[in-house]
């Protein structure tokens, strides 16, 4: 039988007392262990988080960036003590860990945070150290470590992770402990290798957001308006452009320039007004603009360089918002066939223009569409976008993507490496030290093949970017591992089999950058500019000096630029089409009133006011009574009369209509000016004719001019008959008068008849125009 059961208030025994408390013991040890595991464990995390924050470690230089064996390995830095409480007994040393696998064990390494034991290499044993007995809190302490390349430890090629940490003592934590480590890499290549260099290519870009407006001055050489002076800022002596070009001039780089920068910096070479306000003061840029453009004309003999379309349109929001609007594509065909010209006549080199560049790389198919539409048959794409998971290597950049084209991928990593703030020379420093050790570890994924790698960094670095740039590529000036090689090259390059030529769908296209595009109301208003345009350059004499500038703003409107700033853009838009309609408004016609006619025809007079420096013509003018059967026009009674226009300069001139009164009254009459297309330009004009009968004082006018008619007429009769009796011969005398003897002298005949009457200066007749 079983075990007798225990029995209310019965006791149990010994045995059973301990086996009941050796099976509570056991289920409780698991419980307990794990609730100690799981104080133990936030507590570990917070001592951890706590020792590795309490200072900060920076590198201010690694060099060389790329050491070799016979090289001494410099590093100099600071640390801070960003704690509350002293650091005592403190030191600085040098940490060098196993090879990385690969650029995957490089990004991960560059991720982590604060020590971790275990991961982090031990320190050298026999490295240099630097100590300091106290740091206080806030306190910052320089540090320069040394040592030959020969104490490192390095083996085979490779990349190898370096630390710099600061080990000391707090009054919280007694003991030695890992108080702040900072971590880079550090590329090894002690020799040159036997395998296959990568082949890089890396794009100098050349871009700016927009600067000038659409408004020029009326004098022979149009002189530019600027919206601001920043650009000769940026062009003059330590400006952002002015360092890229003094850097690039020394670096195995491709340009990449946006042509509107170049026809910018050219109008500034000359006189250009600024916008202060409501009012133009005169620009003062001209000597640093003909410098810069100087410098860039040398830097770029021989190079290769590649032009943008004309001020780098947003390829993206064309192909999303702008390629249903009527006319928009049309711009970057045009945007592209200016790009040669304008590089080519300013720089005296003769650039490519097969290449586009959406922003960032990033392509779906419309934007590939887009991109190829005016010609370009080389889309700067990047890996990130197309996407190659089932490589264990990065391919060769070109590939084909189909319609004959081809997309020329920038490496990610490589592409990305230099942005955000690098003006601390402890961030420029990781920075290339990641470069390099990115380049190095592309290099050592595949060293049996030939592979090309394509650079697009960011497309306006600041000063401190662009200097990061240049101290990476001069890190690779040896040609260790790489060798340079310019886009053309990349281009014509074998594509590998293996890599992806597919190009991905709408929806991988990313989020942030779709939020940035412009929008279709955007686009709209520039299809409105254009039609403004349109109407208007067809009445000029000289369409140029207003084709072109606002031609160009139109351009401006689609840059990439105006990504960054919505409110801008839409700032930008309005003020050209602002002033278009401003100009085209100075062709109108001058607005009256009232026009009387007092009789049953007169002219009727419009004027058409020019206030352009500029002739107009090709115009017509049109008006139309609203009651034809009581007013009509012409001697054929029509109901709409018309006119050509043609007014010079700063002048006016006055059309003018006969007219046919059928009735008295006022009539409501309608002008208005007309391409000779049909098309209307400007605003109607009204005004009324104001038709009346004869009045008695007319008629008594008219009687006593026709009285006055026929007085002269009798007078003219009698004076003819007299002369006529005179010259008749003569008899005997008349009685009373002796022979020979009359009224008059013969010899003396009356003055002749006048040609023509003297100029009257009685008031117009019926048949003249009255204005009122």
């Amino acid at each position: 039988m079983a075990d007798a059961a225990d029995f209310q208030g019965t006791t149990p025994s010994p045995a059973r007392r301990w086996l009941r408390r050796t099976a509570a013991l056991l289920v409780a040890a698991p419980l307990f262990a794990s609730l100690l595991s799981a104080t133990a464990a936030p507590m570990a995390q917070a001592a951890g988080d706590a020792s590795g924050q309490s200072v900060a470690v920076t590198l201010d230089a690694v060099a060389p960036s790329a050491p070799i064996k016979s090289d001494t390995l410099t590093i100099t830095g600071t640390v801070t003590n960003t704690g509350k409480q002293a650091v005592t007994g403190a030191h600085v040393a040098l940490r060098v860990g196993s090879k990385l696998s690969g650029r995957s064990a490089i990004e991960e390494t560059a991720s982590r945070k604060g020590f971790a034991p275990g991961i982090d290499a031990a320190e050298l044993s026999d490295g240099p150290t630097v100590t300091f007995d106290r740091i206080d809190a806030g306190i910052s302490q320089d540090f320069t470590l040394s040592v030959p390349v020969s104490k490192l430890g390095l083996g085979e090629d490779g990349v190898y992770p370096l630390g710099v940490s600061l080990s000391g003592r707090t009054s919280s934590h007694p003991s030695d402990r890992v108080l702040g480590i900072q971590r880079t890499f550090l590329p090894w290549q002690p020799e040159g290798s036997e395998g296959k260099k990568t082949q890089l290519t890396f794009l100098w870009p050349l871009i700016s957001s927009s600067h000038l407006t659409a408004q020029t001055g009326s004098d022979a050489q149009q002189t530019p308006v600027f919206a601001d002076d920043s650009l000769a800022r940026d062009i003059g002596p330590g400006g952002r452009l002015n360092q890229m070009v003094a850097l690039g001039k020394q670096l195995p780089v491709t340009w990449v320039i946006d042509p509107d920068l170049l026809a910018t910096v050219d109008a500034m070479t000359r006189n250009y007004k600024i916008k202060a306000g409501d009012t133009l003061v005169n620009g003062t840029g001209q000597d640093v603009a003909k410098a810069w453009l100087s410098a860039l004309e040398a830097a770029v003999q021989g190079e290769k360089v590649v032009a943008l379309p004309f001020a780098d349109p947003d390829l993206a929001s064309l192909a999303h918002h702008g390629r249903d609007v009527p006319g928009t594509l049309g711009h970057l065909r045009v945007a592209t066939e200016v790009a040669q010209k304008t590089i080519d006549t300013i720089l005296h080199v003769t650039p490519s223009v097969d290449y586009s560049w959406p922003v960032d790389g990033a392509v779906d198919p419309s934007i590939v569409d887009v991109a190829t539409s005016a010609g370009a048959h080389n889309v700067i794409a990047r890996s990130d976008s197309l996407r190659d998971a089932s490589l264990s290597y990065a391919p060769t950049a070109v590939r084909p993507i189909g319609g004959g084209a081809s997309a020329v991928v920038a490496d990610a990593g490589l592409s990305t490496a230099f942005q955000g703030d690098l003006s601390m020379a402890d961030s420029s420093t990781l920075a290339v030290q990641d470069f390099l050790a990115q380049t190095l570890a592309i290099t050592l994924q595949d060293t049996d093949k030939q592979r090309s790698i394509v650079v697009a960094p960011q497309r306006m670095p600041s000063v401190s970017q662009a200097q990061t740039m240049a101290a990476s590529l001069h890190a690779l000036d040896p040609q260790r591992w790489t060798q340079p090689l310019d886009l053309s090259a990349a281009a014509t390059a074998k594509p590998d089999p293996l890599a992806t030529t597919k190009v991905p769908g709408p929806g991988a296209y990313s989020d942030t950058l779709r939020r940035q595009e412009l929008p279709v109301d955007a686009f709209q208003d520039m299809r409105s500019t254009q039609g403004t345009l349109d109407r208007f350059k067809v009445i000029l004499t000289a369409p140029d000096r207003v084709v072109t500038p606002f031609g160009n703003a139109i351009n401006r409107e689609m840059s990439t630029s105006w990504r960054t700033d919505g409110d801008a853009a839409q700032n930008y838009r309005s003020g050209v089409q602002l002033y278009l309609d401003g100009l085209a408004n100075q062709v109108h016609l001058i607005q009256k009133s009232t026009a009387t006619m007092s009789g049953r025809s007169a002219t009727i007079a419009v004027t058409v006011q020019n206030k352009l420096v500029q002739g107009v013509g090709h115009l017509v003018l049109r008006i139309q009574p609203k009651s034809p059967t009581r007013l009509q026009l012409g001697e054929d009674g029509a109901a709409i009369g018309e006119q050509p226009v043609k007014v010079d300069g700063d002048r006016s001139q006055s059309v003018k209509f006969t007219a046919i009164a059928n009735a008295n009254g006022p009539v409501p009459v309608t002008a208005r000016l007309y391409t000779e297309d049909g098309t209307p330009y400007g605003d109607p004009m009204e005004f009324t004719v104001q038709v009346s009968e004869i009045t008695p004082t007319v008629m008594l006018v008219i009687a006593g001019g026709v009285l006055l008619l026929v007085l002269a007429g009798i007078r003219m009769y009698t004076h003819r008959k007299r002369s006529t009796a005179r010259d008749e011969p003569q008899g005997d005398d008349g009685p009373g008068r002796p022979n020979g003897s009359a009224d008059a002298d013969p010899g003396q005949p009356s003055d002749p008849t006048p040609d023509t009457g003297p100029e009257s200066g009685a008031a117009p007749g019926p048949g003249e125009k009255v204005d009122h």
